[in-house]
């Protein structure tokens, strides 16, 4: 367990760390084209934040599809990595952000509702996996987001208490399991329109403004500022 005090950042990773959400539509949109789905950007954006499994379990409430959970999150997932394997972007201040706290010792990890497959390929594509050598996966806790099983299990893997840890978070889901994992929050709403929901007032920071307004030099003055 690390020193009383001791900062950890733990990212969220699609909308947060990368502009992945796209690539997540278009597998969306495809996927459920083939059961006759007209799937529009709207209805991705009350997904965002949302794991995968938890997804595809909706759709088939919503959409009375017949495909078993299991088939729909494969063919979801394999139509995921591809695009994510061939144009995900990281956030230009995040990258600088991940590389100002790396150089400080930081111990960072990522969080995310995507597979592990998912996560390894977006970090290895970008770059980003010489710094975020810890993951967890929402597929490897009982409950996704925004349950805080993902958020303590990250804190536990880097051996920092939950108190010490700052998440970063694009999605109402992923601050509210910040928030019951008793952690601090820098909020940066990937869909603007829901910056006002009740799950972002717990944020320790909002930037209303997402990714427009982030900077990495002001986020790390926030944290030495605001630090424990």
């Amino acid at each position: 367990m690390s020193d009383p005090g001791a900062l950890s950042v733990v990212f969220d990773l699609d909308g947060t760390l990368v502009d992945s959400e796209p690539n997540y539509f278009e597998a969306s949109r495809r996927t459920l084209a083939e059961y006759g789905v007209a799937f529009t950007w709207t209805e991705h954006e009350s997904y965002v934040g949302i794991s995968t499994r938890e997804t595809v379990a909706d759709w088939r409430r919503r959409y009375g599809l017949r495909v078993s959970a299991d088939g729909l999150l494969e063919a979801l997932d394999r139509r995921y990595l591809a695009l994510a394997r061939a144009r995900t972007r990281a956030y230009p201040e995040m990258r600088k952000f991940v590389e100002l706290l790396a150089a400080e010792g930081v111990p960072m990890a990522v969080a995310s509702g995507s597979s592990p497959e998912a996560i390894e390929a977006i970090l290895a594509g970008t770059g980003l996996a010489e710094f975020l050598r810890t993951a967890v996966s929402a597929d490897e806790v009982a409950v996704g987001k925004p349950a805080p099983d993902v958020f303590l299990e990250a804190a536990r893997r880097l051996g920092a208490r939950p108190a010490d840890c700052v998440v970063l978070e694009d999605a109402a889901a992923g601050a509210a399991a910040a928030h019951a994992a008793g952690m601090r929050c820098i909020a940066i709403p990937y869909v603007a329109a829901q910056a006002d929901a009740p799950e972002f007032a717990t944020a320790a920071l909002l930037l209303r403004g997402g990714q427009a307004e982030f900077t990495a030099r002001s986020a790390y003055a926030w944290l030495r500022r605001t630090r424990p």
